[in-house]
């Protein structure tokens, strides 16, 4: 057999390409059905996400679909030519199709490295393969494989912890001071770039209750409906304030806003509820010394880039680690692949070889019929041990070889001194 993943992601294709290859539920099942047909000895899954898509195979090593053939397929059900998916498309065979899986698997090929929702996609691409009787043994260990490396990699490294984005670590820090954060009630104030980007990150994490003030009340209104959320006037910010639970200052200013004496009043009037303040204006609207209050806890922006650079180095080492894992289980793989061919046909020539034993001795027995028991025993257990001590050196030899990559030649080699066993008991 030989493994084949034909595909496409972010990477090296644009999202109209993407879209026209993206396969649901229903045209997978009808794509998984159609390979089958075309291809009745190959095992098939197709991953299809938001990012990539890809169709990974299991296919006879001297027939089966070539890899053009496949990505004549993906060019077919995506109603586009082969030409025009020529240069966004990538082919890996055997050992570097192993690792794509494990990599993407682990997340490490996706656009937000460590994001845990790839392997859940994975399991559901493999999920449906089966349920459609696509796969097979090859497929079969080699998903499953998967998923344990991607265990491996989450439990024993925090890559999925690690936010290596501004916006992502604000939102971290989030987490950490309110434990639900659907319920906290979120100020933006200014709508810049910036500003946007992090009302998005916490809406993903589910926050619903967020207001957006701007000096421009135009321009709040606009955000507000683009992102559906809350807008609200200037001159109602210290009101805002006195509400909120979190709050990102974004807005362009010369000087600070809010100074320790303007916003002590606020402190007040929260009467002791804590509140989180991002302030990734710059020059910064709060003045520093306002983190001094116990329920106050001010980051700039330089705070955060600080918990990003820690974050990116931790990451790095997450990375290395992670990669490590990888490597490990594509070796441990490829050592079950380079020889799962061989025992089938290490258990015919061992019968072989016990067949011609037992040959031999009755030939032997016959010649001298004055032996005795014991001595029958004695020569058997000798002759045994002797064929079986031969059979473990050449079986061990058959092994190594192929595990060097040269699978197909040690079957060959087999399957040649089956075939010369075969011709000489039909020869009179």
């Amino acid at each position: 057999m030989k493994i084949v993943v034909v595909g496409l992601n972010h990477k090296t294709a644009p999202l109209a390409v993407r879209e026209r290859l993206a396969f649901n539920e229903q045209r997978a099942r009808q794509a998984l059905a159609a390979l089958k047909q075309r291809f009745a000895e190959g095992q098939f899954v197709i991953l299809s996400t938001c990012n990539r898509v890809e169709l990974y195979c299991a296919v006879p090593a001297g027939g089966g679909p070539a890899a053009d053939e496949l990505a004549g397929f993906l060019a077919e059900w995506g109603e586009v030519s082969p030409d025009q998916l020529r240069g966004h498309l990538y082919i890996h065979q055997d050992e570097q199709a192993v690792r794509h899986l494990l990599t993407v698997s682990c997340s490490l090929d996706s656009m937000v490295v460590g994001e845990p929702q790839i392997i859940a996609q994975v399991k559901e691409s493999y999920r449906l393969a089966v349920a459609s009787q696509s796969t097979g043994k090859t497929i079969n260990r080699l998903f499953h494989c998967a998923f344990a490396t991607s265990k491996e990699v989450y439990t024993t490294t925090s890559i999925a912890q690690r936010r290596v984005s501004v916006a992502g670590v604000a939102v971290e820090l989030a987490r950490q001071l309110f434990a639900d954060l659907r319920r906290a009630r979120v100020l933006v104030i200014g709508a810049g770039d910036m500003g946007e980007l992090l009302i998005r990150h916490l809406l993903d994490v589910g926050c619903r209750d967020i207001t957006v003030v701007t000096r421009s009340e135009r321009r709040a209104k606009q955000v507000a409906d683009l992102l559906d959320i809350a807008a609200d006037g200037w001159d109602h910010l210290d009101e805002q304030l006195v509400r909120a639970d979190i709050v990102v200052a974004a807005a362009g200013a010369d000087a600070y806003l809010y100074d320790r004496s303007v916003f002590e009043p606020i402190v007040r009037q929260r009467q002791g509820r804590p509140l989180l303040i991002i302030d990734i204006a710059v020059p910064r609207n709060f003045d520093p010394a306002i983190h001094d209050w116990d329920e106050v806890f001010l980051y700039s922006v330089d705070d955060l880039a600080a918990v990003v650079a820690e974050n990116l180095q931790a990451r790095q080492e997450d990375l290395e680690a992670a990669r490590q894992i990888v490597q490990d289980n594509v070796a441990s793989f490829m050592d079950w692949f380079g020889v799962k061919d061989i025992g089938p046909l290490v258990g015919q020539l061992r019968d072989r070889f016990q067949q011609i034993s037992a040959e031999q001795l009755q030939r032997f027995f016959a010649g001298d019929p004055q032996l005795s028991p014991m001595t029958k025993r004695q020569l058997e257990t000798l002759l045994n041990r002797t064929v079986n001590k031969f059979l473990h050196h050449l079986v061990h030899g058959l092994y190594q070889y192929a595990k060097q990559g040269h699978s197909g030649s040690a079957v060959d080699l087999i399957q040649t001194l089956l075939d010369q066993k075969q011709r000489r008991d039909k020869e009179p």
